[in-house]
């Protein structure tokens, strides 16, 4: 049963953005069995998403964001986006199975914290309140992950500074596996300014070929690969 009225208004708000309905039906249950949160809003785009914080105004929620959203708009755009437009919203990565780039990729892109779906529902919502309270979390990675994670976001940072704005969705656009002219398409511009593009970028990154530059990107959180061709 949903909070209201006072009850409701102890209680912190929380976004819960999560593609797949029965974990997202899970983790909704959870957080408002909580004494501390209720639930806001539950979506599972990152649409949905934006237009849940267009509404929220000032009231902003803490935001739960399930890694397991894909296509163009995918988790890691939502944080970023977020971020942008929110820069006060606590935004909290949660995924199954994620390996130490893609938590990196996920802080590097705004999140406050990340929990892996192999927590104890209470070890869930004390991490939560921790993201709330303004913690940095990391809750479920080994710990041998945690120097991994940070020397990720050191290399991803350096590779940020030298590469500019274009270069770096080039990159990313790339790491789809598609070709110069596949890239040219979704881009919008022309298959030699992406050549051009590559280029400068195996220059800055030292080395001589996409599937290099993929790779470099990659242990650093910067992208994530597909099949480079």
């Amino acid at each position: 049963m949903l909070a209201s009225g006072p009850e409701r208004a102890r209680r912190l708000g929380v976004m819960l953005v999560e593609p797949l309905p029965l974990v997202r039906a899970g983790l909704g249950k959870l957080i408002e069995s909580s004494a501390r949160f209720f639930l806001q809003d539950q979506v599972g785009n990152a649409e949905d998403a934006l237009r849940a914080l267009d509404r929220s105004k000032r009231d902003l929620p803490v935001s739960v964001v399930g890694l397991g959203m894909e296509g163009d708009h995918d988790a890691y755009w939502l944080i970023r986006a977020i971020r942008d437009r929110y820069p006060g919203c606590v935004v909290l990565a949660c995924g199954g199975r994620s390996d130490a780039p893609a938590i990196s990729r996920a802080l590097f892109c705004g999140a406050d914290g990340f929990v892996d779906m192999s927590l104890e529902p209470a070890e869930f919502l004390e991490s939560l309140g921790e993201a709330a309270a303004g913690e940095i979390v990391l809750a479920g990675p080994p710990s041998e992950w945690v120097a991994e994670i940070t020397s990720s976001l050191e290399r991803r940072r350096a590779i940020e500074r030298h590469l500019t704005h274009r270069e770096w969705e080039v990159l990313n656009v790339a790491a789809e596996g598609l070709t110069a002219r596949e890239i040219a398409g979704r881009l919008g511009v022309r298959e030699r300014t992406v050549t051009t593009h590559l280029t400068r970028i195996y220059g800055k990154l030292g080395v001589r070929s996409r599937v290099a530059a993929i790779r470099v990107a990659t242990l650093s959180g910067l992208v994530a690969a597909g099949d480079p061709r």
